[in-house]
């Protein structure tokens, strides 16, 4: 791992696979933004890649909603993704897998062997277990399935954060310093160790006792009834818990609509 408000989900048709008589655009452009230096160092770049325009219009605006990522740049093919990297220097880059040049997995070992250690996401309707083992054998940090919410990119964004920030912090001293590491979670002394901006360590540290507390699981609507803050925020800091492993969370079926979410605190 490299050192629309509103909106439900991703809007237009999930990826397919191009069949052999699909045309393909010959424009090579890239989409990008001029960076402001004046952002502070800790902000994550992120390149968008996507065939279908809209869909990373959509990827887009997910992305710039959660601190401290910006995105700095939209590619719609593996060509232009690879020219993208070359030029920006992206920390993450959001993969779709299905591209009208080349597939999505085979654009990684090419970014690898050009000496670019950027993280790789996959967003992607790809469901085959080869791919998914396939993505795992090329690094990738995540892998989401198309179609999905803002808080399931959101959710996995911050996780990423997080554990980028531990590995750029870390020393190591010993076999529990690499254990830690390689788990993707330390245990801090309280779930609101590290927390991604926008977030408070009061709001945060009241929300767990609110969880500690509590006699079974709570929803966020109960959370935020029993802190006194908004459904909103709790479920922010309740998603987070359950990112860093704080939390666990349980799905309960009524007879219609969808399932509701509760929490309870581990530890």
């Amino acid at each position: 791992m490299k050192g629309m408000k509103g909106m439900k989900g991703t809007s237009g048709t999930p990826d397919t696979p191009r069949g052999p008589g699909t045309s393909v655009s010959t424009d090579t452009s890239v989409t990008t933004d001029t960076i402001d230096t004046s952002v502070a160092t800790d902000t994550i770049d992120v390149l968008v890649v996507d065939d279908d325009f809209m869909v990373a219009r959509v990827h887009r605006t997910f992305v710039e909603r959660v601190e401290p990522f910006r995105v700095v740049g939209v590619a719609n093919t593996g060509e232009q993704a690879t020219r993208a990297v070359d030029e920006l220097h992206p920390d993450l880059v959001l993969l779709d897998l299905y591209l009208p040049d080349v597939f999505g997995l085979d654009v990684i070992p090419r970014l690898r062997a050009s000496g670019h250690d950027c993280d790789v996401m996959v967003i992607s309707a790809a469901r085959e277990a080869d791919t998914v083992r396939g993505a795992v054998r090329h690094g990738v940090v995540d892998y989401l399935l198309k179609p999905f919410e803002f808080e399931d990119l959101r959710a996995r964004l911050e996780r990423y954060a997080v554990q980028r920030g531990r590995l750029l912090a870390t020393v190591v001293h010993g076999q529990a310093d690499v254990d830690r590491v390689l788990a993707g979670a330390s245990v801090p002394a309280s779930a609101a160790g590290t927390l991604p901006k926008g977030m408070s360590v009061e709001t945060a540290e009241l929300i767990e006792r609110t969880l500690r507390t509590a006699e079974g699981t709570l929803s966020a609507a109960e959370c935020a009834t029993l802190a006194g803050i908004s459904r909103v925020s709790a479920r922010r800091y309740l998603e987070h818990f359950h990112t860093v492993g704080s939390a666990d969370v349980t799905l309960r079926y009524g007879a219609a609509g969808r399932p509701e979410r509760r929490y309870r605190f581990q530890g």
